[in-house]
């Protein structure tokens, strides 16, 4: 059992950041999203004075502003409170959102022990009455952290599991991998709570086997630590065939396509950009588009045929 937790959780971590790595890497070269923008008028004043920059008159000879730390802070409490989903339905939140912050704190609480087994080849004791300020933290963060991530994780993943087979508009949408993820996570949640209360109440043996890794003398633990750690290595091997990726791809998703309104003016890096992908073929074809040929093409055939009154 050794030896399959030291190779298991080994591979986890390389292969997860391996496929987020290359996943990531891909999706920053891919070509450039559609470029739609409606800006709607408003007339009310303080309405106005949150409008576009594109409705104001000549634009594009005036310097732009750019509030980096009011996105980053909009985005923190989106990815952290999912309000979308709040106003959308509260039922449903109301399972997703434990669940969410279950899965993102159990990640934590795993890298917490990392830091903990590192601290104390240290030589910072991890313990509640720790000399050492780093060691009193780590210890008291790895305790709060991992037991809310198991009790939150594990409401969630039921909660979630039975909204879904409840509601009918939600169930359509559910595919058995949906569904496979969920019972998934609920162990790992239900063998990491079984773990903390029944046999380490302190996680002194999650230190003690990443201290045993790190060193490459690894060590035996208790069959209940023994389970979670082996089901959490085979978790992260899991999650790249998962949405799971969009905990990283929605920081993409805010900053390079929902709020990426630069102006395309004349000679612009921009400009050359879409004159590049102007000229890609078009691989599919439909009553307004032409296979074969270039999207540069397809408009102005399109435009042609528009001109002469000709309906596509």
């Amino acid at each position: 059992m050794r030896i399959l937790l030291v190779v298991a959780t080994y591979v986890g971590y390389v292969f997860i950041i391996t496929m987020y790595t290359i996943k990531i890497v891909k999706y920053l070269k891919l070509p450039l999203h559609l470029r739609s923008e409606i800006y709607p008028v408003r007339s009310d004043q303080h309405e106005r004075e949150e409008r576009s920059y594109l409705e104001n008159l000549e634009w594009w000879t005036k310097p732009r502003e750019e509030d980096f730390i009011g996105k980053t802070l909009y985005l923190i409490k989106e990815y952290f409170l999912l309000s979308d989903y709040f106003r959308w339905d509260k039922g449903y939140w109301l399972f997703l959102y434990p669940w969410h912050i279950g899965f993102i704190l159990i990640i934590t609480f795993h890298i917490l022990s990392f830091l903990g087994g590192f601290a104390e080849l240290l030589s910072f004791p991890v313990v509640a009455n720790s000399p050492s300020m780093i060691g009193s933290a780590i210890y008291y963060l790895s305790l709060g952290i991992g037991v809310t991530s198991f009790v939150a994780g594990l409401f969630g993943s039921i909660g979630i599991m039975i909204k879904r087979l409840a509601d009918e508009k939600l169930r359509d949408y559910a595919t058995p991998l949906n569904y496979f993820t969920y019972f998934f996570l609920l162990a790992v949640f239900l063998t990491g709570l079984y773990s903390w209360y029944f046999a380490d109440p302190s996680f002194h043996e999650y230190r003690a086997f990443w201290k045993g890794l790190i060193t490459f003398k690894p060590i035996n633990v208790q069959m209940a630590a023994s389970v979670h750690i082996l089901l959490f290595a085979l978790l992260l091997i899991y999650l790249p065939f998962t949405r799971s990726l969009h905990y990283i791809t929605r920081f993409f998703g805010f900053f390079l396509i929902r709020w990426d309104d630069k102006p395309n003016l004349r000679g612009s890096k921009l400009e050359k950009e879409i004159e590049g992908l102007l000229e890609r073929k078009v691989t599919w074809r439909a009553p307004h588009v032409r296979q074969g040929k270039s999207w540069r093409q397809n408009a102005v055939e399109t435009s042609h045929q528009d001109q002469k009154g000709i309906r596509l």
